[in-house]
This record gives structure tokens, C-alpha cells and sequence, in this order.
């Protein structure tokens, strides 16, 4: 009986224990994830893929969007949509975006840190000061790709290569 509810207990563990995020697709691509960002059930049907990074009040949050072939407007539209997310304005923010690659795919790198405007679309707001933003729009084949970073500045910080590293080296 010992043995039984044993093996029932490390069952369970590994049934409700957080997967490392591992190999996964959106929208055609398959990205990395880091042996640090684990896997979550996305909270919404908009998200695609959900990461937590870090633990406790330290924790992040990667979502992924996808919205179709057309969906979700242009590269400049959710750029400046992203940095209004925050409440101080552009300049105060270190408002920043850099292109780079995928592969052969285009990707936009958005970052800025502040006050962070957290909260469902048309819901209500939560402020949360000291918080960064690290995204990147991916322009898939298959339309674009959102990956949006967000947590408190030093979470985001530490782990931003890693972030980076994930979106460029998709495939």
C-alpha cells in the first residue's frame, strides 16, 4: 500500500509539475524555448503560446499572438502601440527598437522600461512600476507573429539573450 500511494504521489508531481518550454510552433514557426521559461496554458484564446520566467513576485510572462495572415496591424502600428502601454511618455520609457533576422524572416525588437499598463484589452488597468518590455514581431510567411516579454525590469533584463536568442533562432 506504501508503494502504491508513493507512485501515486510522484505521478501527480510530474502530472502538475511545470514543463520547461521546449520545441513549440506558432503560425508555421518552431521556436526554442530556454530551459528557464517554462510552459503554461495560455490564459486566453488570442495567445498562442505562454511562458513564466522567474518565480514569485520576480516572475515574467512571454505570450505569443498570432491573429492570421493579415491580423493584428502593421510592424509601426504595434510598436507604438506597445510603448503607450506605459505611462510615462516615449522618451522617459528608453523607448527602443532594432531590426534583425530569424533566418531569412524579418523580426522588429521593441524594449522600454516604466510604469507598465497591465490588463486584458477594454479591461481594467493595473499599474505596475518598474517593469520592462521586451518584444519582437516576427513577419512569418503565414502573417506576423507577436511575442510580447514583460515582467519586472531585472527579470526581463536577466533573461533577455535568452529571449532574443529564441525568436532569432527559429525556424
Amino acid at each position: 500500500m506504501k508503494f502504491l500511494n508513493s507512485c501515486l504521489l510522484i505521478s501527480l508531481l510530474l502530472l502538475c509539475s511545470p514543463a520547461n518550454a521546449g520545441e513549440f510552433k506558432v503560425a508555421g514557426i518552431t521556436f526554442a524555448g530556454p530551459k528557464e521559461f517554462v510552459s503554461v496554458k495560455p490564459t486566453s484564446f488570442m495567445r498562442k503560446a505562454q511562458l513564466r520566467v522567474g518565480v514569485d513576485a520576480a516572475e515574467g510572462e512571454i505570450v505569443f499572438f498570432y491573429f492570421g495572415p493579415r491580423g493584428g496591424g502593421g510592424v509601426q502600428a504595434n510598436v507604438d502601440r506597445w510603448f503607450g502601454q506605459f505611462t510615462e511618455p516615449k522618451a522617459a520609457i528608453k523607448a527602443k527598437t532594432e531590426k534583425a533576422k530569424a533566418g531569412k524572416t524579418p523580426v522588429t525588437f521593441v524594449s522600454a522600461d516604466g510604469t507598465f499598463k497591465a490588463g486584458p484589452p477594454r479591461g481594467p488597468v493595473v499599474e505596475k512600476p518598474g517593469y520592462a518590455l521586451l518584444g519582437a514581431i516576427i513577419e512569418g510567411k503565414e502573417g506576423a507573429i507577436f511575442a510580447k516579454f514583460t515582467g519586472p525590469k531585472a527579470t526581463v533584463s536577466a533573461h533577455a539573450t535568452a529571449f532574443k536568442t529564441m525568436i532569432t533562432g527559429a525556424k
